[in-house]
C-alpha cells in the first residue's frame, strides 16, 4: 500500500515539465540562430548587399544573411518608417525597434483551452465518481472504514441482553488473540460468522465489541456499498477489501446488511448470470474459499433476512456458524436498561425491572430510544431528574403515538369512543390468561387512533393455546360489542380491530390446525420473515389447496369470529352497569389508570354481593 502511494504520479507535473522544456528549447534556439539588430544596421547591411532575403510584416522584418554574421545566419529588426529612419541616420542616431514576442500569446492560445477542457473533465469525473469509491481512478477501491481497537470503543461489557451470542463470539476473540493455538489439535476456526436477528438487537454493536476485545483492525462496510452503476466494480471492491484485510491480519471484516449483497441468485424477473450483484456475490464466494482461517482473518456479517440469502453463501466452509441475536427477554431488557440508565439523572422511584416489565418485545435500540424519550420529556418540563412517570409517558408515546389534543371530537364521537375503549378494558379484565389493562384513554393519539387501551403482559410468552387466542380476539372485539349494546349500531372505529381479529382466526384455521373440520393440517405458510413480528407480508401467495377447501376455510374463519363476538356481547351484557359507570367516568377525566378501573369494578361486585 505504501509503495503504491509513492509511485503514484500526478499528470499535472508532467504537463508543467513538458511546457517548460518547450519554452527552454524555443528561447535557446532563437538566441543561437537569430540576431536582433537595429533598423539602421539593417539598412547598412542592405546597402552592402549582405542580405539574402527578408520577410516583411506590418510590425517587424525578418531575414537571412548571405553569409552568417557572427555565427548567426538570421536576423530580426523592428520595422521603422523610411523617412524617419533617414532623418535620424543623418544625425548619427542609431535607430532600433523593440521586438514584441508573441510566443506567450501563441502558447496560451492553445494551452489555455486544453487546460480548461481538462479541468472541466476532471471536475465532472470527480462529481460523478465521488460516490464510486473516490473518483474514476479509484472505482474499484473498497470503501471499507478501518477501525482499530481504540476507535471502536466497544467491549463486551457494554453489550447487554445477548449473553448467548456473546458466549459464541468469545471463542472468535480468543482465536484472534492467538490464532496458532487453535490449530494444535487439527481443527480450524470458522471462516465466517453470520449474525442473524431482528433490526435493532445489536448485531453491529456485537461485531465492534469483538474487534474491541481482540484489539485487531476492524473493516466495516455495508453490503449495498459493493454494488454500483459500473459492471465489475463490486467484484473489484471485494477483492480490494480482502487484500487490505490480509495485509493487516489478524483482522475482522464486517459486512452489514449482507442480504443487499448475498440475495439468492436466480430470483426475480430480471435475474441473469451477468447481473452486477451476482458477479459481486460470486467474487465474495471465491474470496471466502481462498483465504486461510489460520492467518487470523475472520469474516463477520449481519442480516435480518437470512431466508433470502444464497444457499452457496451459507454452506459449511464459508459461513460456518450462525449466531442468533434475538429480542431480549425480561432479564436481558433489565441488563440493557442498566447500561443506558447510567447516562441519565434519575429519581429514586425509577426501577429498571418495572420498566422491563412494561416493554415486552422491545429491542436494544427501542430501549435506548425509550430512555432518550424519557429524558427529553423530563427536560421539556424543566425537571431536575427523570421520574417513573416520564418513562410511562415515553412508553405510551412510542407504543400509541403522540397525543393529539388539538384533534377535537364532537360530543357524540367522544361518547362512542369512551364506550368502545371501556368495552376493551372490561373484556380484558374478565377473561383469564389475558394481559392486564394498564391504562384507558379517549385522548386521540398517533395517526388515526381516537382512543387507546394499553395492556401490559406480566411475563414473556412464547406459546398460546386456542382458548388464549380466542380470548385475545374477544378483547379486540370488546369495543365493537360495547357499541352494539349501547347504541344499537356499529361504527368505523373498529376497523383495525377487525383486521387483527380476522388474522388471528385465519391463523387458527390455516396455520395452527386448531379446528375439527379441517383437521391438523397447515394450509398456509408464514407470510412474514421469521425474524419480524410486526411487519406481515401482503403480497401474492401460492395456494396449495382446492376451491372447496378455500370455501371451508372462509366458513370456519367466519364461524370463529361470529362465535367470539356473540360471547363478547353476552359477557358485556352481564356487566352493563359497570360499562356505563366506567364510560361516564372516562368522559369526565379522559384517562383512567389500572387501579382506578379495578376499584370501580370491585365496588360494583361488592354492591351486588351485599344486595
Amino acid at each position: 500500500m505504501e509503495m503504491n502511494k509513492k509511485t503514484r504520479f500526478n499528470i499535472g507535473y508532467w504537463v508543467v515539465a513538458f511546457l517548460m522544456l518547450m519554452a527552454f528549447q524555443y528561447f535557446f534556439a532563437t538566441a543561437r540562430q537569430v540576431a536582433q539588430i537595429p533598423y539602421s544596421d539593417f539598412e547598412t547591411y542592405l546597402n552592402q548587399g549582405k542580405v539574402a532575403e527578408v520577410a516583411v510584416s506590418d510590425r517587424f522584418i525578418q531575414g537571412r544573411f548571405k553569409a552568417p554574421l557572427n555565427g548567426r545566419p538570421m536576423f530580426i529588426t523592428t520595422r521603422v518608417e523610411p523617412d524617419l529612419a533617414r532623418q535620424l541616420q543623418s544625425h548619427g542616431v542609431v535607430v532600433t525597434g523593440q521586438i514584441e514576442s508573441t510566443f506567450l500569446r501563441d502558447l496560451l492560445s492553445w494551452v489555455v483551452p486544453v487546460l480548461m477542457f481538462a479541468g472541466v473533465w476532471m471536475f465532472m469525473l470527480k462529481r460523478t465518481g465521488g460516490d464510486l469509491g473516490g473518483g474514476l481512478m479509484q472505482i474499484g477501491r473498497s470503501k471499507a472504514k478501518v477501525y482499530v481497537e481504540k476507535d471502536t470503543g466497544v467491549t463486551f461489557a457494554e453489550v447487554a441482553g445477548v449473553d448467548e451470542a456473546k458466549d459464541e463470539l468469545r471463542e472468535i476473540v480468543d482465536f484472534l488473540k492467538d490464532p496458532r493455538s487453535y490449530g494444535r489439535l487439527g481443527g480450524r476456526m470458522p471462516k465466517g460468522v453470520l449474525l442473524v436477528g431482528p433490526p435493532g438487537t445489536g448485531k453491529t454493536l456485537l461485531a465492534k465489541a469483538v474487534a474491541g476485545e481482540a484489539g485487531v483492525p476492524f473493516f466495516s462496510i455495508s453490503g449495498s456499498e459493493f454494488v454500483e452503476m459500473f459492471v465489475g466494480v463490486g467484484a473489484a471492491r471485494v477483492r480490494d477489501l480482502f487484500e487490505q484485510a490480509r495485509a493487516k491480519a489478524p483482522a475482522i471484516i464486517f459486512i452489514d446488511e449482507l442480504d443487499a449483497l448475498g440475495r439468492a441468485r436466480g430470483i426475480g424477473p430480471l435475474a441473469g448470470g451477468h447481473d452486477e450483484k451476482e458477479q459481486t456475490l460470486n467474487q465474495l464466494l471465491v474470496e471466502l474459499d481462498g483465504f486461510d482461517s489460520s492467518t487470523g482473518l475472520v469474516l463477520l456479517a449481519a442480516t435480518n433476512r437470512p431466508e433470502i440469502l444464497d444457499p452457496a453463501l451459507l454452506r459449511a466452509g464459508r459461513f460456518d456458524r450462525q449466531v442468533l441475536v434475538d429480542r431480549p427477554d425480561k432479564a436481558g431488557r433489565i441488563q440493557i436498561l442498566n447500561v443506558h440508565l447510567k447516562k441519565a439523572k434519575l429519581t429514586k422511584d425509577v426501577d429498571a425491572e418495572k420498566i422491563a416489565a412494561l416493554t415486552p418485545g422491545f429491542t436494544g435500540a427501542d430501549l435506548a430510544n425509550l430512555v432518550n424519550e424519557a429524558t427529553l420529556l423530563a427536560t421539556r418540563r424543566r425537571a431536575d431528574a427523570v421520574t417513573m412517570d416520564d418513562f410511562n409517558n415515553a412508553i405510551e408515546r412510542i407504543v400509541a403515538g403522540l397525543e393529539k389534543r388539538n384533534r377535537l371530537l364532537n360530543a357524540k364521537e367522544r361518547e362512542i369512543v369512551a364506550y368502545h375503549e371501556t368495552g376493551h378494558a372490561l373484556v380484558a379484565m374478565a377473561l383469564p390468561g389475558v394481559d392486564p389493562v394498564h391504562k384507558v384513554s379517549i385522548i386521540p393519539r398517533g395517526v388515526g387512533a381516537l382512543g387507546y387501551t394499553i395492556q401490559r403482559p406480566t411475563e414473556d410468552r412464547f406459546l398460546m393455546t386456542r382458548e388464549e387466542l380466542e380470548n385475545k380476539m374477544a378483547v379486540l372485539l370488546g369495543g365493537r360489542a360495547a357499541e352494539q349494546i349501547v347504541f344499537g349500531h356499529l361504527s368505523t372505529g373498529a376497523a383495525d380491530d377487525l383486521v387483527k381479529v380476522t388474522d388471528i382466526a385465519r391463523a387458527i384455521v390455516t396455520r395452527y390446525g386448531m379446528t375439527e373440520k379441517l383437521g391438523h393440517v397447515s394450509l398456509e405458510k408464514e407470510r412474514r420473515s421469521f425474524l419480524s413480528t410486526d411487519q406481515p407480508y401482503y403480497g401474492p401467495q401460492d395456494r396449495s389447496y382446492s376451491e372447496q377447501t378455500a370455501a371451508a376455510v372462509d366458513e370456519e374463519v367466519k364461524r370463529i369470529v361470529d362465535e367470539t363476538f356473540d360471547r363478547t356481547v353476552n359477557l358485556l351484557l352481564k356487566r352493563r352497569h359497570v360499562l356505563e359507570r366506567i364510560a361516564l367516568k372516562l368522559l369526565e377525566v379522559e384517562t383512567l389508570e389500572e387501579r382506578e378501573i379495578a376499584a370501580m369494578v370491585q365496588a360494583k361486585q361488592v354492591s351486588e354481593a351485599s344486595a
